[in-house]
């Protein structure tokens, strides 16, 4: 069915509200809108759902939620499993406490149970619930740190873990297999409440939730000794993380925790910043000017749906508050936790430390100067998850930390995906213990220079949006694939990895391998004198994503380095459009 003819099928049919219909005639002089909302179908993809709200195929709205939770429904009735039901969390975005009802309304009136929270949760409590309620799925209502006209819809399986395969891709072919939205199923709430199918929960899993994290704490005598002179300020950017991480860190004994007042209540017009994405210097502008005037010794910033931490360190040297990406954050704390594990009881034989295969090689150097495992997986944190649920399977690997460079790591076992108030409780930890060693967080991260080496990592997106956008971003994997370039930026090629085709190939012998991982429409080169380049489209934006890293002498001749490598990256790209 064309697009226009879809349109009018939303316009005319009786299944459809009259809310969204006159939403739809509003736009009925527009037809590039039209165009934009019924070309196609939005994509359930291997995290679930993502979009802009409104009505129609291509968009956020109750029918393409429903949709989505009737195709899990089937899978999930196909797998005999209807009797272990879902948990269902959401963040404080535009119509997530309605899309949450949504989902769970359509899997009462498939028999499944449903157990959704009172009000809105973080991340890694959801990732946590599926666990504790014994459930088959989870599902999360959240855009994470896409601008407001945004939400989302992820799936979690019952190991807690995003679905990865084989259940991401039944899931997908349930989904794709109804073609009729007249066919969903749907029942009234009052209705699922009386027959045991609505289920709330609330402060009953909070409370294990929180008693997890603080299983995680090595050092409790550090926070007892510097509780009373380290100053923290921390703000939730209008989501979900105030209450449990100033709750953590209250119940920890942390006294000095101020909040960013303009950014402390849940609102998901996100007023004080026009992108809720702690990886950005906009969201810290509020933070920063806080710190200033209490003097902190640390800024903690987490995204709406708290999976996800941002930091700022005080220099006491200069007194400037200098930021932590997310592959210097990752690699403080896989330093710290790993360091107090073989003080305090030895590091187990089959230790790992897991990554990202675009996180930096620090992680390597710090794995290596342990003595554990260094294990790489695919982007996405949910290959993290399932290495621990091998770990469990198997009885062989003890999970020790995982992280990638997107700010998001896991302290613990669980929850299965990242999660930003353990790590923000493990943050005010470590620099607990660094004050009690006269030291800041940022003298421990220039003492990790000194012993692993000075690297720097980076990455570069260009935005190519539409239908020709994806055209072009398809077009640059293509021509990188079929002419392996000699060099980037000055760095001679050592190996190229295909992931899409499964092979490594040593450029100077010819010799191909296999990547062992599960195929991924991404390309990685191996770079002389540490360096290293990967390119992949992003899996929730209009996106090519480019991540390097390099290995320097210093900071300043790291700095030097990246900035070069990422320059040209860059140019070359362009000149291919």
């Amino acid at each position: 069915m064309d697009y226009k003819k879809l349109y009018d099928e939303w316009l005319t049919n009786p299944y459809f509200d009259d809310e969204t219909k006159a939403e739809l005639k509003a736009i009925s002089a527009d037809e590039n809108e039209i165009k934009e909302r019924f070309y196609k179908e939005l994509e359930f993809g291997t995290a679930g759902l993502r979009g802009v709200i409104g009505a129609g195929v291509n968009r956020m709205n109750i029918y393409t939620v429903r949709k989505a939770t009737q195709g899990l429904a089937n899978y999930i009735n196909k797998q005999n499993a209807a009797d272990k039901g879902v948990a269902i969390a959401y963040d404080s975005r535009r119509m997530s406490p309605e899309f949450a009802d949504e989902a769970a309304l359509c899997l009462n009136a498939n028999g499944i149970k449903a157990y959704v929270f009172d009000s809105l949760r973080p991340t890694p409590e959801l990732s946590f619930a599926v666990r504790e309620l014994k459930c088959i799925a989870g599902i999360n209502i959240t855009a994470s740190h896409n601008p407001p006209e945004y939400n989302g819809y992820k799936v979690y399986w019952e190991d807690g873990a995003q679905i990865t395969p084989p259940h991401d891709g039944g899931i997908m072919d349930e989904v794709k297999a109804i073609t009729d939205f007249t066919t969903l199923k749907t029942m009234a709430k009052d209705e699922a409440e009386k027959a045991g199918l609505y289920n709330v929960i609330g402060s009953e899993i909070d409370d294990k939730y929180i008693a997890e994290l603080k299983k995680q704490v090595k050092c409790p005598e550090a926070i007892k000794e510097a509780q009373k002179d380290l100053k923290i300020v921390y703000t939730p950017l209008h989501g979900t993380g105030n209450i449990p991480a100033r709750r953590i860190l209250k119940e920890l004994g942390f006294e000095n925790v101020y909040v960013v007042p303009e950014q402390e209540l849940p609102d998901g017009e996100f007023p004080t910043v026009s992108y809720p994405n702690p990886e950005a210097a906009e969201a810290f502008e509020l933070a920063l000017k806080l710190a200033k005037e209490k003097d902190a010794d640390l800024v903690l910033a987490t995204d709406p749906d708290a999976d996800r931490l941002g930091v700022y360190v005080k220099d006491s040297k200069s007194g400037e508050y200098i930021t932590l990406t997310g592959n210097m954050s990752g690699c403080l704390l896989a330093d710290y936790e790993i360091a107090r594990v073989k003080e305090q009881q030895g590091i187990p034989e089959d230790g790992a430390l897991i990554k990202t295969i675009v996180t930096t090689n620090m992680a390597d150097a710090i794995a290596e100067y342990y003595g554990v495992k260094l294990i790489e997986v695919l982007t996405g944190f949910k290959y993290i998850g399932q290495q621990i649920l091998g770990f469990e399977q198997s009885g062989k690997g003890t999970y020790l930390f995982g992280f990638e460079e997107s700010y998001g790591c896991l302290i613990g076992t669980h929850a299965r995906d990242k999660d930003a108030i353990v790590a923000t409780m493990a943050l005010c930890e470590a620099a607990a213990y660094y004050k009690t060693k006269n030291m800041t967080l940022w003298d421990a991260m220039l003492a990790m220079y000194e012993r692993y080496g000075y690297y720097k990592d980076g990455i570069q997106a260009i935005t190519l949006k539409g239908i020709e956008g994806l055209e072009k971003i398809q077009q640059i994997l293509d021509t990188l694939r079929n002419n392996t370039p000699t060099e980037f930026g000055g760095y001679k090629v050592l190996s190229a990895r295909d992931y899409k085709l499964d092979t490594i190939k040593n450029i100077t012998t010819g010799e191909v391998t296999t990547t062992g991982l599960p195929t991924s429409n991404v390309l990685y080169y191996d770079l002389e004198d540490n360096a290293w380049l990967c390119v992949r489209p992003s899996g929730t934006e209009p996106k090519v994503k480019f991540y390097y890293g390099v290995k320097g002498t210093s900071l300043e001749d790291a700095d030097a380095k990246s900035e070069k490598l990422g320059k040209e990256v860059v140019d070359m790209i362009n000149k291919m459009l």
